[in-house]
């Protein structure tokens, strides 16, 4: 009798624990509408962490008459199982497509909650995702935890090949250009004038640069500029009526550039470009100081190397 009353009182505390558990696992995210049928869903301006599990990107939805076509699917499976949830407390409308922005984890890892639905990404975004899934699945595994659980990468199925889809009554234009990746899908829905700019905006969080090339980067906020839209969604940060967040991540880089050059060129280490204080505002954005230090790993032996090169040849 006290082995089954134990059997019981044990089954009962799994349960709680459990439930515990999936409560702990909540994004909590909440579908905010920007314009008609479209929906996003704002990331914190913060660093990967377990405290937020690594809900730090905008994702998007649009619910057309055809089906919801859904922007990136976060950062991991229990994330895109969320926002699946979360779409269809909204509409009753099948989900259609995925179209993803480039190849960061956060954009594909909640790929799993979508095996169902054609994904569809730039040739080239397939082509990193493939080379550095596995990488980069277990490098969100050591940041965020416990988020990550059963989150395996599952990359899109489809290319993107037009120039535009047109789905119910939105006209979706796809503008591929490069310089956050060597991808960057800019997606403008004529229908509502919606911008989704991928990876390419970030609005008072300072950029992330691991696959950057700066002067290509540049050269598509330039495009970016030329576009006609009525709302932005940037990578990061709020939504946009302007090109303010275009402008923030053009200064910020601008700086980067300058601030880098000038090191390699007074012959400074790695290691003291690292100690330079970020200016005001970039200081008082999102993660700020240590994405800089990030930036001056990622960016910094490079131009060492091409000055050193160019010095060479010179000789």
């Amino acid at each position: 009798m006290k082995m089954i009353f134990f059997s019981f009182l044990s089954g009962i505390v799994c349960l709680f624990s459990a439930s515990l558990f999936a409560n702990e696992l909540d994004y909590q995210l909440k579908p905010r509408r920007i314009a008609e049928n479209t929906y996003v869903l704002i990331g914190v301006n913060e660093d990967f962490s377990v405290k937020n599990g690594g809900n730090i990107i905008n994702t998007a939805f649009i619910v057309t008459q055809e089906g919801v076509v859904v922007i990136d699917t976060g950062p991991s499976k229990q994330y895109g199982k969320q926002l699946r949830a979360a779409i269809h407390a909204l509409t009753d409308q099948p989900i259609i497509k995925v179209l993803h922005t480039n190849s960061h984890p956060d954009r594909f890892l909640g790929n799993q909650a979508f095996l169902d639905v054609p994904r569809f990404a730039l040739a080239k975004t397939i082509e990193v995702m493939r080379e550095e899934a596995d990488m980069l699945t277990d490098n969100l595994y050591r940041m965020v935890g416990r988020w990550m659980q059963g989150t395996e990468p599952v990359l899109p199925d489809s290319v993107i090949e037009e120039k535009q889809m047109v789905i119910g009554q939105h006209r979706l234009e796809f503008i591929a250009l490069q310089g956050h990746t060597d991808a960057d899908l800019v997606i403008l829905d004529h229908h509502t004038g919606v911008l989704f700019a991928g990876g390419l905006v970030f609005f008072e969080r300072v950029p992330t640069t691991p696959h950057a090339h700066l002067r290509q980067w540049m050269h598509a906020l330039e495009q970016l500029k030329t576009l006609k839209f009525t709302l932005m969604v940037p990578s990061h940060g709020e939504v946009v009526t302007d090109l303010s967040a275009v402008e923030q991540t053009m200064r910020y880089l601008s700086w980067l550039e300058k601030t880098l050059m000038d090191s390699v060129e007074q012959g400074e280490s790695m290691a003291e470009v690292m100690r330079v204080a970020l200016p005001e505002p970039f200081a008082t954005w999102g993660v700020g100081q240590r994405e800089f230090e990030r930036s001056v790993t990622h960016l910094y032996p490079a131009l060492e190397n091409d000055t050193l090169t160019a010095v060479s040849v010179v000789r």
